[in-house]
């Protein structure tokens, strides 16, 4: 007798021992898939009391929807083969809340290594998630920056070549054309040594944010690429279409009217914009584009540098290559070597 009031004096304490740790005790026979016990502890995190957790439904049920599929097949998937295994999940508490509980599962197996039992415990980790999801949205908030330009609060150029990866391969994978426009503010080191860099940060800005109203594509990227250049990427776009967006960036720019007193251009602010346009084939890559060339300096009235650094840019490009400048329109092909013309002089304006 003294042996079996040993063994209930020990069995109460283990249970005092569970049930005053936060985690929560649970075991549940396999044949029958009942809740042998549950923790008392359960009533406190989600209010249901012990008794109302008769089976393996009740535990599913009080499951977010979201997660119970993939969680209840998951246990029951490692159950089955007798691997110990670990699940996270939200589960309902009874005024229709949810609380993060990881439960941690040993399968107890029988002489031939069927399962017998699932022995476990669950743990609160509404806190560790709360942590992780800030941790997450803050990992998305400077991985956003890192892709932002400082000063216009465009993309920059790290974006645009991302961007650019993911196109070109779009488009040669899917056969669609892929247009490109290259920005070069006109006679922008006057305008800085007359205005200042303060006056000359400004009209960046307001270009850029220009740039951006002018796109109205899913997948169009407006990106700064350096200095007083911009590029838009154009997905999709043909020609025409390339052209079209920008004479419509040209038209809003003029319309800006930014005074620059320096300029033989009106007198404000222009920009020489070059286009391209290309319909990929295999074995193409992003540099043809814009990526490993050096990059040609604009002429030497500070003119033209959009024209010159598209056409420099877009060698290799098989299509037509339409350049737009701050003087006017300009169309031009290239030639049989698959170079595009050399410069203004080599245009024809209209």
């Amino acid at each position: 007798m003294s042996d079996v009031s040993d063994l209930s004096k020990d069995d109460a304490v283990y249970r005092t021992l569970l049930e005053s740790t936060k985690a929560i005790p649970w075991k549940i026979d396999w044949d029958t898939k009942k809740f042998a016990y549950i923790g008392p502890q359960i009533e406190a995190l989600l209010g249901w009391s012990p008794e109302s957790w008769m089976t393996v439904e009740d535990w599913a049920t009080r499951m977010h929807p979201e997660d119970r599929e993939y969680v209840v097949n998951f246990c029951v998937a490692q159950s089955q083969a007798g691997i110990d295994h670990e699940a996270d999940y939200r589960a309902l508490t009874k005024d229709n809340g949810y609380v993060w509980l990881r439960d941690v599962v040993h399968v107890v197996r029988k002489d031939n290594g069927e399962p017998e039992a699932l022995i476990g415990f669950m743990f609160d980790i509404s806190e560790r998630k709360k942590t992780e999801e800030k941790l997450l949205a803050l990992q998305k908030e400077l991985e956003a920056l890192s892709f932002k330009d400082g000063l216009t609060n465009i993309a920059n150029r790290r974006r645009f070549d991302v961007s650019l990866e993911v196109e070109w391969e779009s488009a040669r994978s899917n056969g669609q054309p892929l247009s490109l426009l290259l920005f070069d503010i006109d006679f922008f080191k006057q305008y800085n040594d007359l205005y200042g860099y303060v006056r000359g940060d400004k009209a960046l800005i307001e270009i850029a944010q220009t740039l951006s109203l002018a796109l109205d594509g899913p997948r169009d990227v407006v990106a700064r690429f350096g200095g007083e250049e911009f590029v838009v990427l154009l997905p999709q776009a043909d020609a025409s279409v390339a052209l079209k967006v920008a004479e419509r960036c040209q038209r809003l720019i003029q319309k800006q009217a930014i005074t620059h007193a320096q300029s033989p251009l009106d007198q404000r602010v222009t920009v020489s914009i070059g286009v391209g346009t290309v319909q990929l084939h295999r074995g193409s890559g992003p540099a043809a584009l814009c990526g490993q060339e050096k990059r040609q300096k604009p002429d030497r009235d500070g003119s033209g540098g959009g024209l010159n650094a598209t056409a420099r840019c877009m060698p290799q490009w098989r299509a037509e290559v339409n350049l737009a400048g701050g003087h006017g329109r300009c169309v031009c092909r290239p030639g049989r070597d698959g170079r595009a013309c050399a410069g203004r002089g080599a245009h024809r304006s209209f």
